[in-house]
């Protein structure tokens, strides 16, 4: 028995142990980004890495996510004769809620663990020493571009996303089920305010933010070599996907 209250307790000191670790880095970041030299090649360069080669899982995961809600609600509102109210519902699920989500799990799965995955390299291969060595804070020079990477491009990706679930719904809507355009168009955007636009987009910006942050702190934190770097790449995605869960949460009772 007292071996299990042990293993209670260690786990509870572990995850204090990791989240004060995690503001402690925020922190640290926040104060370095406003500090020269501002290395902006390296800032777009990570832009790229994260919005732009994102682009199409972004593409897939959003229309499609439109196009199967879509199809479940209106086979589902089929049976109460409010089928018109299809396009209404899509948007605002994929407005508030789902864009967000799904893309931030999807670039966090793409680009979190390869965040993870390089600076875990570095650490193991004492890259990380050298920087220190030569009088360059990793701080600034790894973290920084990665963080606000994050917080320019997910917004944006998920603007698009939006953009493509809305898209995907009017396809199934009207193309595959047949339901008249014109209303289906109106219903979409008739209860829709800027709220609900800025809601998602407030969300994603937070998700950019803890899924870079999360990466580069897994990675920095390495030890163990090779395997380290396998456990570190790991920790991130679930550590990130979890997290971007549990915020969504918070975030849609502040927003809403």
């Amino acid at each position: 028995m007292t071996r299990v209250f042990e293993r209670i307790g260690h786990v509870f000191l572990r995850f204090f142990e990791e989240t004060g670790l995690w503001f402690r880095m925020l922190w640290r970041t926040i104060l370095w980004a406003f500090r020269p030299p501002f290395d902006g090649a390296e800032w777009l360069k990570q832009m790229v890495r994260l919005g732009v080669d994102s682009i199409p899982v972004v593409v897939l995961t959003a229309m499609f996510t439109g196009m199967v809600l879509a199809l479940q609600t209106y086979n589902g509102f089929a049976r109460v004769h409010a089928e018109n109210f299809v396009g209404s519902v899509v948007a605002l699920a994929m407005l508030r809620e789902l864009s967000p989500v799904l893309v931030g799990l999807m670039v966090t799965g793409r680009v979190g663990s390869s965040m993870a995955a390089e600076i875990g390299t570095m650490r193991v291969t004492e890259q990380l020493d050298a920087l220190q060595a030569l009088a360059t804070d990793p701080v600034q020079y790894l973290f920084v571009p990665r963080v606000i990477a994050g917080l320019i491009m997910l917004p944006l990706l998920v603007i698009l996303g939006d953009a493509l679930g809305i898209y995907g719904g009017y396809l199934v809507g009207v193309k595959l089920m047949g339901t008249n355009p014109i209303i289906y168009e109106q219903n979409t955007f008739q209860y829709l305010g800027m709220k609900d636009i800025w809601s998602g987009v407030i969300k994603a910006a937070f998700f950019g933010l803890i899924l870079t942050l999360t990466g580069c702190v897994r990675g920095y934190y390495t030890t163990g070599g090779a395997e380290g770097v396998g456990r570190s790449t790991t920790n991130a995605v679930v550590s990130a996907s979890l997290i971007i869960l549990l915020s969504d949460f918070f975030l849609t009772k502040i927003l809403f």
